[in-house]
């Protein structure tokens, strides 16, 4: 699937925990600001190599999480749990260290670098401390992997173009190939084709699709159709609390779901 094989999540050099094991687990997670609880005593699992889909109404709790993941937001109370180790309350570089990559909502990239440097900078963050004085050439490993993500995500083609010339969808999957660099184990995807045309989310999707072979993913979406055409399971959160979880169908069919989110 991905030019470097080191960019698969399952090779050995991916540090994985035993197989059994949930990639990531939640224990009692909570967080409140002042007098209000964005997230209340969440118990989550992922399986390794799932791709598990979070919905919810506006408000319900999904960015918090993901912020909590990701080391955006220090939780109140509970653990984080990541292959076994405690990672709860750490800086988002070390938990990117760790092995857990995100995209953002709104598109965050460098838009007057090349779509190669963006990538570049990424995979550099996790083989070499970053130097300003060391030439880009003085790291031919890192050129490596920055192209075979760019290839991952179908913009090799387009690698020394200034990113702010992409479309929108392309600086999307753009934000992915830089996730991708940072070799994850677990990418978290925050509304990936949001402002996307219907081309450039059936895209998005087929993509995502072809990285979940080898790679756990973790998705917020609006877009239910995306939703359910992607997900293995789906986690609805409500109020800061997990009100049901299941396969696409049995959310589908779900009455609680249906009432609070999915109902028109």
């Amino acid at each position: 699937m991905r030019a470097d094989p080191s960019l698969d999540p399952g090779s050995p050099a991916a540090g994985r925990g035993a197989a059994s094991e949930p990639i990531l687990r939640t224990e009692l997670l909570s967080i409140r600001f002042g007098g209000l609880a964005a997230l209340s005593n969440v118990n989550f699992e992922l399986p390794r190599e799932q791709v598990r889909a979070i919905i919810g109404p506006n408000g319900a709790g999904k960015s918090t999480f993901f912020n909590c993941l990701t080391g955006v937001l220090r939780p109140s109370s509970g653990r984080i749990m990541f292959n076994g180790e405690d990672i709860t309350g750490l800086p988002s570089n070390e938990i990117s260290q760790k092995g857990i990559a995100r995209s953002y909502q709104i598109t965050n990239i460098l838009p007057n670098a090349s779509v190669l440097e963006n990538v570049r900078i990424a995979a550099q963050s996790r083989r070499h401390a970053w130097n300003m004085v060391s030439h880009h050439t003085t790291f031919p490993d890192i050129n490596a992997k920055a192209e075979a993500a760019l290839q991952s995500v179908g913009l090799l083609d387009k690698a020394n173009e200034a990113a702010s010339n992409l479309s929108h969808g392309e600086q999307r999957n753009l934000e992915i190939g830089i996730a991708l660099a940072t070799d994850p184990q677990l990418l978290c995807l925050d509304e990936p084709t949001a402002g996307m045309s219907a081309a450039e989310t059936h895209h998005t999707v087929e993509l995502v699709r072809r990285i979940a072979e080898h790679l756990t993913i973790l998705i917020v979406e609006h877009d239910m159709e995306v939703v359910m055409g992607l997900a293995d399971r789906i986690t609805v959160l409500h109020y800061g609390a997990i009100l049901a979880e299941g396969t696409p169908e049995e959310i589908q069919e779900n009455p609680r779901v249906l009432e609070v989110y999915l109902k028109t």
